[in-house]
């Protein structure tokens, strides 16, 4: 398929994902992915430059352009809720704090990427209070701009996740019922106010990576225009930590990047009710450990 003999391969992993969690159309993008890589490199003027790349939902291609030889990174993703909206935010940040978007196909939801260095995230630092300061000085930049016109709404996915609380709560043991009660508690003193900055939403150190233009930059957001606190969540939990003491000097260096500690304190138990829902609908027995004991704590301070 190119001038360096490299084939497309899509790893088993990623179709058993698309298969699991997308089903029929889920399949579709899999077994249509070489002929959508092969339409791409030639309507953009690519080459391949090494092996297939992937996460749980795309596959990515180093490629370089042919014409000037820049070095970038093809992405190919089943379009749906959480992905249609990528490159509207990637657009509106213009490279502040995030990768930059070179091309995109509307119809297909194709990307050409900015290239960054792959085996060098985040996660790679050794120091984790070094990691997050970093993280939360990318996250301040990130949530600065009013979100565009067209995504997703927290208020809209607020409403919807209070509505599904006594439900979830009759499916789960007295204990877990009663955090996901008390954060959905602290979700209603705010909903009313959901914010309209534009989020990443699933900003953590293994999305962020080394790049030449800046040292770090964001990749794979799930843009939604909300409040900045929602966006939390992912960096509190990375490399949990339960002592008491860190989790809170973690969320103070967060909520001081991103204003209203009270408000920032409310969102993330709002994100802990959210994938408490979400482990419900999935038929998990329980809440996530970590996830109830961080928002133990976060309720205790509010009280």
């Amino acid at each position: 398929m190119s001038s360096v003999g490299y084939v497309i391969h899509v790893p088993e992993e990623l179709a058993l994902s698309q298969a699991k969690y997308n089903g029929d159309a889920g399949r579709a993008f899999i077994a249509g992915l070489p002929a959508r890589a092969e339409e791409f490199l030639g309507r953009w003027g690519l080459k391949l430059t090494g092996p297939s790349m992937y996460g749980m939902a795309s596959l990515v291609l180093p490629v370089e352009r042919i014409a000037d030889g820049t070095r970038a990174a093809l992405k190919m993703q089943i379009l749906d809720d959480e992905t249609e909206g990528e490159p509207v935010g990637l657009r509106a940040w213009d490279g502040a704090g995030s990768v930059r978007l070179l091309a995109h196909d509307a119809g297909t939801g194709t990307m050409l990427l900015e290239w960054l260095d792959a085996a060098r995230p985040l996660s790679t630092v050794e120091d984790t209070r070094e990691a997050l300061r970093i993280v939360a000085e990318l996250l301040g930049r990130l949530v600065a701009l009013p979100a565009p016109a067209g995504l997703r709404t927290l208020g809209d996915i607020a409403a919807g996740m209070l509505a599904d609380v006594p439900d979830a709560a009759a499916r789960l043991g007295a204990a877990d019922a009663a955090v996901l009660r008390d954060c959905a508690a602290a979700v209603r003193d705010v909903v009313g106010e959901p914010g309209d900055r534009l989020l990443h939403w699933d900003l953590h150190l293994d999305n962020v990576l080394a790049a030449e233009r800046e040292p770090w930059l964001a990749i794979d957001p799930k843009p939604l225009a909300g409040d900045p606190g929602f966006d939390l969540l992912p960096v509190l939990t990375d490399r949990f930590d339960p002592d008491p003491d860190e989790l809170l000097w973690r969320f103070d260096l967060l909520a001081e990047v991103v204003g209203d500690r009270r408000r920032a304190a409310a969102w993330t138990l709002g994100r802990v009710l959210q994938n408490g829902l979400w482990d419900v609908e999935d038929g998990e027995p329980g809440l996530d450990e970590e996830q109830v004991a961080l928002a133990r704590i976060l309720l205790a301070r509010r009280a």
